[in-house]
């Protein structure tokens, strides 16, 4: 119990303590989300991204075989979900399936790992985030139908790959790892002036989930979110614990591996489902329940994972 009380004060509070100031914002002033998350998207992660992969002592061969784990769990996590919805009609299926395998790996992951890890486990926990944004990306649209509208531009495989191709954080990190494989380095005044825009990107990034969870309201709840919700944040960190053993993933990196996979539903499953025409109201319904439960579940698993040795 003293281990999920530090964990709660240690590594949930700084987080919950600036995402509650941004839903308090959200509700006693008009805020426009589009342009924080547009900032933060196409401004700050990019150069939070640029930072990290020309800092970062992350060997190659750990951050793909990380990378490849994440994959796995979040493949298996999306078959979890499709099974929260055996029975029921498809769009509520593919939006319970989104629901389970789309977590909040870049607003509450990234700083989760920070505090509880350091600056070894926020490295690690940008490889996750790198290929999360990638995969939301493709099997979010390819998920929920081909019925797209809006800025993706077509629906299905071609609407992803789209989408994906058009956030720069994409390129950023290529560029990355180009410079970083020839062993080139910024100037210094370029290189402060990007790890100042990187310094910003956590606090913004958690008012911005505040922002969305202050604006989103009250859904309507029922069995089949509250089984949804279970799943992502219960069998989220043993499908990473299992994963990992199994891909041969060994101190810090597995620990992030379990941590980022007891992350809620991302509230950008939301949005892909609102922009394809998907089930909102079940994808918004576990978004509410996870981020409410994940306070006393992400605290255990903090608790829990120094024992792993």
């Amino acid at each position: 119990m003293s281990g999920m009380l530090q964990a709660l004060g240690d590594v949930l509070l700084p987080v919950m303590l600036v995402a509650g100031l941004g839903a308090l914002l959200s509700w006693r002033m008009p805020v426009d989300q589009g342009t924080v998350a547009r900032l933060t998207m196409y401004l700050l992660i990019p150069a939070l991204v640029l930072d990290v992969i020309l800092r970062t002592p992350v060997r190659a061969a750990e951050a793909a075989q990380l990378g490849a784990a994440y994959l796995l769990v979040m493949a298996a996590s999306l078959l979890l979900g499709w099974l929260c919805g055996l029975g029921r009609p498809g769009s509520e299926r593919r939006a319970l399936s989104a629901s389970v395998g789309i977590w909040n790996s870049g607003n509450m992951g990234l700083p989760m790992a920070l505090f509880a890890f350091g600056q070894a486990g926020f490295e690690r926990a940008t490889v996750v985030f790198l290929v999360s944004i990638v995969a939301m990306y493709v099997v979010g649209p390819a998920l929920f139908g081909s019925g797209a509208r809006g800025d993706a531009g077509g629906g299905g495989w071609r609407g992803a790959l789209g989408a994906v191709l058009r956030l720069p954080t994409v390129w950023v990190a290529a560029a990355a790892l180009l410079l970083r494989a020839l062993d080139v380095t910024l100037p210094q005044g370029l290189s402060r002036g990007v790890s100042l825009l990187a310094q910003a990107t956590l606090p913004l990034v958690l008012l911005s989930l505040g922002l969305q969870l202050g604006a989103g309201g009250w859904p309507r709840l029922h069995g089949r979110l509250w089984l949804a919700a279970a799943a992502r944040l219960i069998g989220g960190p043993l499908l990473g614990l299992g994963v990992g053993a199994l891909c041969g993933l060994r101190g810090e990196s597995l620990a992030v591996l379990i941590l980022s996979a007891s992350m809620p539903t991302a509230v950008n499953a939301l949005l892909i489902a609102r922009e394809y025409d998907g089930d909102t109201d079940t994808v918004a319904g576990v978004v509410l329940l996870s981020t409410l439960g994940s306070v006393v579940t992400i605290a255990g698993v903090v608790a829990l994972l120094p024992r792993l040795g």
